[in-house]
């Protein structure tokens, strides 16, 4: 039996269906919901408004809330409750870094960014390195 689960999230569909699948299929797991706000780059649009911040900290608090609060509302939803984490970098590797602990990671097939090519082919990445690298089981949820 699982005790601690990491379910990192975002804002997409597949993100909610990971942490519903978590909260559903191990109700007496404590369940965690990590939102990895990516470093600034030119590559990540939004992204860069967290770097110009005062606080990097603060900012990515403030872009984690409308997720953390959707998880907290799913579940709600179960009569269930989670803890939220904000991790700032590269997401795979920030999930890699924090599962020290966790009994599994359950995460989404794919995340939310708009482009279906770029969905493909970065974000599937970031699913496809956390079950090569991560030393606990992982679930991808679809």
């Amino acid at each position: 039996m699982l005790s601690r689960i990491l379910v990192p999230m975002d804002d997409s569909e597949p993100a909610e269906h990971a942490l519903v699948y978590a909260l559903e299929n191990h109700p007496d797991a404590a369940v965690t919901v990590l939102h990895v706000v990516g470093v600034p780059s030119m590559m990540m649009g939004e992204a860069a408004s967290v770097g110009l911040g005062d606080d990097l900290g603060e900012a990515a608090a403030e872009r984690a809330e409308p997720v953390f609060e959707r998880a907290r509302e799913v579940a709600a939803e179960r009569d269930r409750e989670v803890d939220t984490v904000v991790g700032v970098g590269h997401p795979a590797r920030n999930i890699i870094e924090r599962v020290d602990g966790y009994g599994a990671v359950v995460l989404g097939s794919h995340g939310a960014d708009r482009s279906r090519a770029v969905r493909r082919f970065l974000v599937g990445n970031v699913a496809e390195a956390v079950v090569r690298r991560a030393p606990v089981p992982v679930v991808v949820v679809r």
